[in-house]
Formats: structure tokens, sequence, C-alpha cells
């Protein structure tokens, strides 16, 4: 199956890495990797039987997010709406709160399930970290996201994969290339700068291995 993803802006990796940002840009996603990146108009023209998907803002490579296992293996996200009225809806974590959860093993799965689609509305494709616990690393592998060593970071771990950092570039978790695996994030902004400002709550879709994981609704 061939899919064309394109936008109003394609941005294929950090500024000084490849091409300029190409407005009306899109990626030819041939399986679980890139097939052609270019024009959108010149790769429909090439594959008239592709599917076509359009999305507003900039398209990018996916984000990298630090302190994964802390994040995972150390927050729990209640189970909305079953725990909402009793948990609220904020993370919980802290040792002296986690105790008095008397979390298992099953349920620090299920929390970690919760955690990754949070990170995928965020347009998140890989975490650093490193998880002991196999229900989390169960989790985690069964969201698509991609584990990559521990990363140095300031400050509490964050489900803003942007957190502390000054652009959002710094953020990107690989290029957008033929070959690469097809792993990329569509902010509805009007580009990297903008996204840095107003945040990747703004992630209208995530994809992963060429499978479309998130969408905004």
């Amino acid at each position: 199956m061939l899919t064309i993803h394109t936008a109003e802006l394609l941005v294929t990796g950090p500024s000084g890495q490849g091409p300029a940002p190409l407005p009306g840009g899109a990626v030819l996603v041939e399986g679980d990797h890139i097939a052609r990146v270019g024009p959108y108009e010149e790769l429909a023209a090439a594959y008239p039987h592709a599917r076509a998907r359009s999305w507003p803002g900039v398209l990018t490579p996916g984000l990298l997010v630090r302190g994964g296992d802390e994040l995972l293996e150390r927050t729990y996200y209640p189970d909305d709406p079953y725990e909402i009225t009793e948990l609220g809806t904020e993370p919980i974590s802290g040792a002296e709160a986690l105790a008095d959860l008397k979390m298992t093993e099953p349920r620090w799965g299920n929390s970690a399930r919760r955690g990754t689609q949070k990170l995928l509305a965020r347009g998140v494709v890989a975490v650093a970290g490193r998880f002991t616990s196999p229900a989390v690393r169960t989790a985690v592998v069964r969201s698509g996201l991609a584990v990559v060593p521990p990363a140095p970071y300031e400050g509490p771990a964050s489900l803003d994969p942007l957190a502390g950092r000054t652009t959002a570039e710094e953020a990107f978790h690989g290029v957008l290339e033929p070959g690469a695996p097809a792993r990329f994030a569509v902010f509805a902004v009007a580009g990297p700068t903008e996204l840095l400002v107003e945040g990747p709550t703004t992630c209208v879709a995530t994809v992963i291995g060429g499978r479309l994981l998130h969408r905004r609704r």
C-alpha cells in the first residue's frame, strides 16, 4: 500500500541537515518506510493510485521524549472515566502517593498504555529511558514507540517532548528521507518556531511504521 502524506509545510529534519523546508511537500510511504520525499504534485502525478492524506500545518520527524522510565514506570495515569472521581485526571507520582495505590504489575502495564497514548497525541515516536517492568516494556513495544538509551534532561520528566528545548528541532527523532522509517508527526502550526511556542498538543497526526497511530478528532 502506497500512501502520500502532505501538509502545508514539510520539514524533513533539523535546520542545516538536508533540504530546506518545502511548502506543500509530501512523503510517499511504502509499507513501514519512506519511499520518496518531494512536492505533493510531483508525487501524486508519479503515483496516481496512492492513497493521499492531506494535513493542516507542518509535517516533521516525530519527537523524542526524555525520561521515559520516569513517565511510564514511576507515574500513574488514572483510568478515565473509571478512576477519575476518586483519583482525578492528573498523573500521580511520588513514592508515598504510589504506595497508597498499591500498584501491581498489570496495573502498571495498563497505566503505561494510557501514558503511551498521551505521548502519541503529542507527536512522540521515541522514548529515552531504561525500562525494568515487564508489563511496561510490553506496553511500550505494543505502542510502536522506539526505545533509545537514557538521555540527560533538567527538571522533572515531562510528557512534553519540547520541555527544556531551545528549538523544536532538538526533539526531532531521525530525518525524513528515502529509506528511512516512516515515523513522523503533523502539527497544526505554521512551522517549527511556532511549534516550540504553541506546544506538541497541537499534534493532529502521528505515524509510526507507516501506521497512523494518532489522529486528532
